[in-house]
């Protein structure tokens, strides 16, 4: 009496199942390559949906990251971007 861990193999037969078994594992592939492609266009879909456009035009006012300030060790109080 075989056990979960234990099955009767047929030998002769075997061969032939792993080979179709490979062919199946290449269409499994492809499709879980569809479905992953399928998550991803929906996501984008929701990212692109929520996120806003940013522009600017000369003379606007902005942060810009300082880069100078964090060249030596100032303190975390140090400011981190420069700006108006």
């Amino acid at each position: 009496m075989p056990t979960i861990r234990t099955a009767e193999v047929n030998v002769a037969t075997n061969d032939d199942e792993r080979r179709i078994d490979l062919d199946l594992l290449e269409e499994r592939r492809k499709r879980a390559a569809i479905c992953e492609a399928k998550a991803k266009s929906k996501m984008k879909g929701y990212y692109d949906a929520k996120v806003r456009g940013v522009s600017f035009r000369p003379g606007d006012f902005v942060y810009r990251a300082n880069g100078v300030s964090h060249a030596e060790d100032a303190g975390k109080l140090r400011p981190k971007w420069e700006g108006p």
